[in-house]
């Protein structure tokens, strides 16, 4: 089924927990957090740090299972599913943003989004790779990614070379190099200036308008006013919406 089809929410965890031990001490992340966004909505979960909310991404994305709770990723439960299945559901469904790792250092910005892209078996206007059948995407789509992101002629550079807000909006190309149905961020204007904020916020909000779920943790102001839904967490609850 399309995203267009789809009535229910794409991202969708409930009574999500999560617990770490440290020694004797334990430690709860989440508390029956629940949390969906759907098609065409751009949510945001702020809240102080240590709130749970990076955990909470990291269940939704299937990079950690949660200790209670499922989550369904466009209807099917990527929840207590073998690491392949996981990786194949995110392949098709989900951009992640994180705030680190997203690029390769190795790479310059055009390779690390055509590495991205031969992640999922499909690309509009790509060429198959007859020898690793996989799509491969040419550089020139993934420059004309990189227009998108205000980024055309940093295609060549390393991601060590790219000052803070480029290096944001990089990460994000990467993120979207599928045209994923779903993209999670994690503080993608932690640490870039202003104008640098607004330029990832447009680019979100501009995902959120063409259909897209689009969940960011962030404890930025700015962000949490442009969002369609605030969901706010304290001491690994939701407190609000």
């Amino acid at each position: 089924m399309g995203v267009a089809a789809r009535t229910g929410p794409l991202v969708d965890g409930r009574e999500l927990y999560r617990f770490f031990h440290t020694g004797d001490e334990e430690t709860f992340a989440l508390r029956g957090v629940s949390v969906s966004v759907g098609a065409g909505e751009l949510v945001a979960v702020v809240g102080p740090s240590g709130s749970g909310k990076s955990t909470l991404l990291a269940c939704l994305a299937g990079l950690d299972e949660p200790d209670g709770g499922h989550v369904l990723i466009a209807g099917e439960r990527i929840t207590r599913r073998d690491e392949a299945t996981r990786a194949g559901l995110r392949a098709r469904w989900i951009g992640m943003l994180l705030q680190s790792g997203n690029l390769l250092d190795h790479l310059s910005v055009a390779q690390n989004i055509q590495v991205a892209r031969t992640l999922v078996p499909r690309a509009l206007g790509s060429r198959r790779n007859g020898q690793t059948g996989r799509w491969r995407m040419s550089r020139g789509d993934a420059e004309r990614l990189l227009d998108g992101v205000g980024l055309a002629d940093r295609a060549s550079a390393r991601p060590s070379t790219l000052s803070g807000g480029e290096v944001a909006r990089a990460a994000l190309a990467v993120a979207m190099a599928n045209d994923p149905p779903v993209l999670l961020a994690d503080e993608p204007t932690g640490e870039i200036d202003r104008q640098a904020e607004i330029r990832v916020l447009d680019l979100l909000r501009s995902r959120a308008d063409r259909g897209k779920a689009v969940l960011v943790v962030t404890h930025s102001e700015t962000v949490a006013m442009a969002a369609d839904r605030v969901v706010r967490m304290t001491d690994g609850r939701v407190t609000g919406e």
